[in-house]
């Protein structure tokens, strides 16, 4: 399975949760590794955009296509497995604890979770602690130009 990834350029040569380890996010607390990757090219644009008004919009992020071998074992959730605050705005606790517990039980590398931003379509979140993380790679890395339309 291939997955995408947008990044500024300066980490762009990693797979790493350390960003999101920082901050916290919708399916992870402030200390839990998790990295956010998206099932196309176009959600892992939104996923970004979402963050940036047109002044702020980057120049320098890089799309990065990741390759996730088929033998991984992937923890799907669908919407009626979710809370139901899960489109909440900020953050509820309850997605980011089950970001945390995905990552403690370390049962799954990959989990499979609906996207806020675009209905129908999954975000692909990786356990970097998981035996099998090693198994996956940066199968390219290319310029991202975002379109200034997409926030007029």
């Amino acid at each position: 399975m291939e997955v995408y990834r947008l990044s500024k350029r300066e980490y762009a040569n990693q797979l790493s949760g350390k960003g999101a380890a920082i901050k916290g996010a919708r399916w992870n607390p402030i200390g839990i590794e998790l990295i956010y990757t998206a099932q196309n090219r176009s959600l892992a644009m939104a996923e970004v955009a979402v963050h940036f008004t047109w002044a702020t919009l980057p120049d320098d992020y890089m799309m990065i296509s990741i390759n996730i071998p088929e033998d991984i074992q992937i923890k799907e959730l669908s919407e009626s497995d979710l809370p139901p605050n899960w489109k909440n705005f900020p953050h509820p606790s309850s997605t980011q604890k089950i970001g945390s517990d995905f990552v403690t039980e370390n049962k799954f590398c990959i989990m499979k979770i609906p996207s806020v931003v675009t209905q129908g379509d999954f975000n692909i979140l990786i356990n970097p602690y998981h035996q099998d993380f090693g198994k996956i790679s940066i199968a390219k890395i290319e310029k991202f130009p975002f379109d200034k339309r997409i926030l007029r």
